[in-house]
C-alpha cells in the first residue's frame, strides 16, 4: 500500500534496526509470554506502524489493508479447502487414497509418494490451494501409519514450495523471467534442474530426519471417518477424479494464460468471452467452489446422505479452521507494515551497489529483502526490477539468464519467519507452535533456498563455459 502524500525519511539502517526490534518483539510475546499470535501480531503490527513513521491517521488503514489483502488470498481457499477435506475424510475417502498409496509404495515410501504426488499437482496449482487439497490424504496417510504429521507432511508442503517458488507458470518466477526476457522455455528446463533434486534433500530427506527427531499428533482439523463410513467407503477412481477436477480447471486456467502470453493463441483471443469464462472457472476459489459442490453431490446425496446431515458436516469444518484463516491474515498485516514502511525500497537502494557478481548479488538482494518484509513476490519483483539493467548489459546467453532467475527465486523463499503469511498457514495446519515452526519450516525453506541457489550457480557457470 502506498500513502499518498507521504514520504518515508528514515533510512534503510534505522527501518531495519525497527523490523528486527519488532520481530524480537513478536517473537517474546508469543514464544516467552504466551499471549494469543492473533493478539501479538495486531499489536506488534501497530507498534512498528508508529515506530516507522507512518502517519497516524493512516495506520489503520495500513493495518487492513495488510490483512485484507492476505485475508483476500487464503479465506476462500482454506475455507473451501477444508470444505472438501471434511467431505473426502468423514466419507472415508482420504483412507481410501492412504491405503492405494500405501499398497502401490508401501509403508516405508509413504512420504515420497505424498512429495512425489505434490510435486505433480504443484506443477498448475499455487502452494497454498495445493495444501489445502493434499491436507486430508497427508492426514489419512499419518493416522494409518503412525509416526507424526511431519514425518508425511513436510515432503508434501516441500513439493509445492519448490514447484511454486522455481517452476512457471507460478508468478514469481515468470514475473523475473519478464523483467530478465528470458525464455521461458530454458526457464522450465532450470526449474526442473533445481527443483526435484532440491525437493528430495531439502524436504523428502529432511522431513524424514526431522519427523523420527520430533513426532507431533496429527491435528484433528478435518474429523474422522465413521466406521460405517469406512466399511462402505466411496471408489478409489471416484476421490482421485474429486482431488484431479480442481487441478485441471487451474490447469486450464494457466495453460490458456501461458498460451497466449506465449503467442501460441492470437492476441485477440485474450478478449475473446470463452477464453475470459475459462480462466474465471480456473481461478483458484471458482476452481475448489466447483470441487466442494461436485463432493456434495457424488460423496454426499448420491450416497443417501441428507441435506442436513451435509450442512451441519461442511459446517463444522470451518471452525477449525478459523484461527489459521485470522493468524494467517495477521502475518500478512504485519508484512504489509514493514513494506508500507519502505524498508523494501531503502533496502533496494543501499543493495544495488554492491558491486558483486550478479547472480549472487540477485539471491543476497531477494534473500535480504525477503527477511525484511515477508514477501516472497515482492523480494523477488524488487531484485529483478533492481538488477535487470545489469542483465542486459552484461551479453549472457539465454541458459545464463534462465539460472539468475532462479537464483533470484531461491532467494526469495529463505528464512520464511513471522513476518510470512505462509509461515503461520503451515503452522497452524501441522498444530505446531511458533518455536517448532521456526525449527522446521523456517529451517526446510531456508534449505530449500541455498540449495536452489547453489544448482542455479552451477547451471549457470556451465552454461557460460558451453557458451
Amino acid at each position: 500500500m502506498t500513502i499518498e502524500g507521504w514520504t518515508q525519511t528514515l533510512g534503510a539502517g534505522p527501518l531495519l534496526l525497527i523490523a528486527a526490534v519488532a520481530i524480537g518483539v513478536l517473537l517474546f510475546l508469543i514464544i516467552r509470554l504466551r499471549m494469543h499470535a492473533l493478539l501479538s501480531l495486531i499489536l506488534v503490527s501497530l507498534g512498528t506502524a508508529f515506530a516507522t513513521g507512518i502517519p497516524a491517521n493512516q495506520v489503520v488503514p495500513v493495518l487492513i489493508n495488510g490483512f485484507g489483502t492476505t485475508l483476500g488470498t487464503v479465506a476462500l481457499l482454506v475455507g473451501l479447502g477444508a470444505m472438501l477435506g471434511r467431505i473426502v475424510e468423514t466419507s472415508g475417502g482420504a483412507k481410501v487414497l492412504a491405503d492405494y498409496m500405501i499398497g502401490i509404495f508401501g509403508e516405508k515410501r509413504a512420504p515420497f509418494a505424498l512429495g512425489l504426488a505434490s510435486l505433480i499437482f504443484g506443477f498448475p496449482i499455487f502452494f497454498d490451494a495445493g495444501l489445502v487439497v493434499m491436507l486430508p490424504v497427508v492426514f489419512a496417510v499419518a493416522h494409518r501409519l503412525g509416526g507424526g504429521v511431519l514425518r508425511y507432511g513436510l515432503p508434501a508442503a516441500g513439493a509445492f514450495s519448490v514447484m511454486h517458488i522455481y517452476l512457471p507458470p507460478h508468478p514469481g518466477p515468470v514475473s523475473a523471467s519478464a523483467f530478465f526476457e528470458a525464455n521461458i522455455g530454458l526457464v522450465t528446463i532450470a526449474g526442473l534442474l533445481t527443483a526435484i533434486p532440491t525437493w528430495y534433500l531439502t524436504a523428502y530427506l529432511y522431513g524424514l530426519w526431522t519427523g523420527k527427531k520430533l513426532e507431533l499428533p496429527v491435528p484433528e482439523l478435518l474429523g474422522h471417518a465413521t466406521a460405517e463410513a469406512e466399511s462402505h467407503p466411496p471408489r478409489f477412481r471416484t476421490i482421485m477424479g474429486l482431488l484431479l477436477l480442481p487441478l485441471l480447471f487451474i490447469f486450464i486456467n494457466t495453460g490458456l494464460n501461458t498460451a497466449a502470453s506465449a503467442g501460441v493463441l492470437p492476441a485477440s483471443a485474450k478478449n475473446e468471452q470463452w477464453f475470459q469464462f475459462l480462466r474465471t472457472l480456473g481461478e483458484t476459489p471458482v476452481a475448489l467452489l466447483i470441487t466442494v459442490f461436485v463432493a456434495m453431490f457424488v460423496l454426499g446425496a448420491r450416497r443417501g446422505v441428507n441435506n442436513g446431515v451435509l450442512e451441519n458436516l461442511l459446517e463444522s469444518s470451518l471452525g477449525p479452521v478459523c484461527s489459521v484463516i485470522l493468524i494467517t491474515g495477521a502475518g500478512g498485516m504485519f508484512g504489509g507494515v514493514l513494506r508500507t514502511s519502505g524498508i523494501g525500497d531503502a533496502l533496494a537502494d543501499v543493495l544495488g551497489h554492491m558491486g558483486i557478481p550478479l547472480i549472487l548479488a540477485g539471491f543476497l538482494i531477494s534473500s535480504i529483502l525477503r527477511i525484511a518484509q515477508g514477501s516472497a513476490t515482492v523480494a523477488l519483483t524488487t531484485t529483478a526490477g533492481l538488477i535487470a539493467p545489469g542483465v542486459a548489459a552484461a551479453g549472457m546467453n539465454g541458459m545464463q539468464v534462465a539460472a539468475l532467475v532462479i537464483a533470484c527465486a531461491a532467494g526469495s523463499v529463505v528464512a520464511s519467519h513471522v513476518n510470512d503469511a505462509g509461515f503461520w498457514m503451515v503452522g497452524r495446519f501441522f498444530g505446531m507452535d511458533v518455536k517448532t515452526t521456526l525449527k522446521t519450516w523456517t529451517v526446510m525453506e531456508t534449505l530449500i533456498g541455498v540449495m536452489g541457489f547453489a544448482i542455479a550457480a552451477a547451471i549457470f557457470a556451465v552454461a557460460g563455459l558451453a557458451g
